[in-house]
């Protein structure tokens, strides 16, 4: 059986979760912003190290490869992308994303933007096609200002893409594929078939923006594995919970997959435990993600924001705040604020001695003795607890007029309280369910999840062994697969002819297996699931997953209205719309599933390390806690707070009131006391 491998990059570190058979590994290896290949070649190396493996052997005997990265997502951030023309349909120049917002500049130019005389109606009938000399024009003057690639975004190509076909066909014949002034051209309708004609430029112009960026890392990426003797495909992981290989990724596909695989993770630990509803919480060095899993239905957005721009491209949900460990600390007109701003990997916080001058969480937690100075990354990373103090007597101390201690321990509750706000309201979101089991993650998350939990009324946590690497874990559960979508606004009554879904289905089954053959899968080895996306009159939508013939028995058809209703309101909000319909198509590949373990046999007290001074409250001295290792607690072993538990990628703080116990499948349960 050979090695498994996913990778998961951060804004601070780039994780590694590799397996062989049930044995596994954990890696962290700091990001490399400026080039997010060096650091996943880095932990590719460190993986080998980790079974200590050469390197050529490691990747030879490598089964696959999944890989989650935050290029796409940092391009949009930082607006380091390239100028993109966009040709939209006469009288809809408004509806482009040319507006500059926090500073930022505009993913589109207003000079980017081009308009043409077209026109499809609502029912998807061609009313005038484009003439090809103003398409040309278009085209032409968006080169000569610097286009690097066209989007291509006419109204109702959702429903009709003819014109859209027809633009590029234009523009294709006059650059063709061979000449070296030949620009990608990218049609709004192969991205995104559901109505909301601005959400739909946002999307395809997002795609555009990073698409080229992506695609250059990615294959350097492959290329940079070949020449060290591995001979499958690299899989890059999508936000709607499927891998597939560079060739046929898209690139809004990886916005946000890496949280999107933590809240596939996050469900499956819940299913050990047959909890209903299920709450994940990953806070690594630059941001905190929360997402929910309710009765085995991860979160999901239908009309996702991506950075302040709203899309219509489904996805998993994960809300992101900026709280991480690198978050920066700073007073603004006399009140602290923790983030959103983080210090990240480089230069990183003040105690990592790599230049940062900036007080963050993570110096916090160092000066209040809940971070080990000499044991951060098991040793292998050392802290410097004068810089975290100067950075954060500069920045909070003084701005408040407060001891450096008290200013430490004020960053803490507040980015404790902000986590907890948000991690209530999310409560709120998901309606009247049971008290939720909360999987925390991320090098930051444990160490800060009791205060977390009781902030936002939650009672009971899990923290993996892999905690700190989770998202690269989850990575480790997700099939190969591919999602297509097809408009049809379909009535869904009990007696609808749904004779056109028997249509979709089997063109968008043909796509899938051509797709699938390409990454090395045959037909019979698919699965097949739909997705159903229902609008009710009151124009509300749904999410709803249904087997592929529902609609061949008047029980399917009717199981299918009954979810819809139930999720959409009562009866009053009939008649339903079968407005898009998705197909997903899955092929298994090799997965880590968490194993039993044996019950300990040494004492609980044999995992003792020592104490160390820890302050427990924002005044008063630091008092001694034990310190206990989190290697050397097995199944049955129990503490109870105040207690410190660490591993060589995280610490876990059990305050008064609290315990932790080791259970069965080697994870942390940490559970309030009554």
């Amino acid at each position: 059986m050979g090695f498994t491998v996913d990778i998961d990059t951060g804004g601070t570190f780039t994780d590694g979760f590799i397996t062989r058979g049930d044995q596994f590994r954990t890696v962290k290896t700091p990001t490399t912003p400026h080039d997010l290949t060096v650091c996943f070649m880095e932990c590719i190396k460190e993986s080998a190290k980790a079974f200590a493996v050469p390197l050529g052997d490691f990747l030879y005997d490598t089964d696959i490869i999944r890989f989650s990265n935050t290029i796409g997502t940092n391009s949009i951030i930082q607006r380091d992308g390239p100028k993109i023309g966009l040709i939209v349909t006469a009288g809809f120049e408004g509806l482009c994303p040319t507006h500059a917002s926090d500073g930022k500049r505009p993913v589109v130019e207003a000079s980017m933007v081009a308009a043409i005389n077209e026109e499809t109606s609502e029912a998807g009938v061609v009313h005038r096609v484009p003439e090809r000399d103003q398409v040309l024009a278009a085209a032409q003057s968006l080169i000569d200002r610097g286009a690097r690639c066209l989007v291509i975004a006419l109204n109702h190509a959702d429903v009709n893409s003819e014109n859209e076909r027809v633009v590029r066909e234009s523009i294709k014949r006059e650059y063709p594929r061979d000449y070296l002034g030949s620009v990608p051209v990218f049609l709004s309708s192969d991205i995104v078939q559901r109505p909301g004609y601005q959400e739909r430029i946002n999307t395809a112009s997002l795609n555009a923006y990073i698409h080229g960026k992506l695609t250059r890392l990615l294959y350097k990426a492959g290329e940079d594995l070949r020449r060290q003797q591995y001979r499958g495909h690299l899989f890059i992981g999508h936000n709607n919970g499927a891998v597939a290989r560079v060739a046929k990724t898209r690139a809004i596909n990886t916005y946000n997959s890496g949280p999107a695989a933590g809240l596939l993770g996050a469900k499956e630990i819940g299913a050990l435990y047959g909890a209903r509803c299920v709450m994940s919480g990953d806070m690594g060095g630059t941001s905190f993600d929360i997402g929910f899993v309710v009765d085995g239905e991860p979160s999901y957005a239908l009309r996702p924001d991506v950075e302040g721009f709203g899309c219509n491209l489904p996805m998993l949900a994960i809300r992101a705040l900026g709280a991480g460990g690198g978050s920066i600390a700073e007073v603004v007109n006399g009140v602290l604020r923790v983030g959103p701003q983080s210090a990240g990997a480089l230069p990183g916080p003040a105690c990592f001695g790599l230049g940062g001058k900036r007080a963050t969480v993570t110096d916090a937690n160092l000066l209040l003795g809940w971070l080990d100075p000499d044991y951060f990354l098991g040793g292998s990373k050392k802290l410097d607890r004068e810089k975290a103090s100067a950075a954060i007597e500069q920045d909070v101390a003084k701005p408040l007029g407060i001891s450096v201690e008290e200013a430490a321990w004020l960053i803490k509750e507040t980015v404790e309280a902000d986590v907890g706000r948000e991690l209530s309201d999310l409560r709120k979101d998901m309606g009247p369910h049971p008290d939720p089991l909360l999987v925390v993650y991320g090098g930051a998350g444990p160490l800060h999840s009791c205060a977390i939990a009781q902030a936002s009324g939650i009672s009971t946590l899990v923290v993996t062994p892999f905690s700190a690497v989770f998202s690269a874990y989850s990575s480790s559960l997700m099939n190969v697969g591919h999602l297509y979508y097809r408009r049809l606004d379909l009535p869904l009554h009990s007696h609808a002819d749904l004779s056109l879904v028997d249509k979709a289905v089997g063109e968008l089954r043909q796509r899938a297996e051509a797709d699938m053959r390409g990454e090395g899968f045959s037909a019979a080895s698919i699965t097949w699931e739909l997705e159903l996306i229902v609008r009710s009159a009151a124009g509300s939508e749904a999410k709803i997953a249904a087997p592929v013939d529902f609609h061949h028995s008047p029980e399917g058809l009717q199981a299918v209205r009954e979810k819809a209703t139930a999720l959409l309101g009562p009866a009053g909000d009939l008649p339903l719309t079968l407005c898009t319909l998705g197909l997903f198509g899955k092929a298994p590949v090799a997965h880590y599933l968490p194993r039993e373990v044996p019950a300990a046999e040494a004492p609980v007290h044999a995992a003792r390390r020592g104490q160390r001074q820890v302050s427990l409250h924002r005044q008063g001295p630091a008092i001694a806690l034990d310190v206990y290792d989190r290697d050397l607690l097995g199944n049955g072993h129990q503490v109870s707070g105040p207690v410190i538990v660490e591993s060589r990628q995280t610490t876990m703080v059990i305050p008064q009131g609290w315990s932790l116990k080791v259970d069965r499948y080697d994870n942390a349960l940490i559970e309030r006391m009554h």
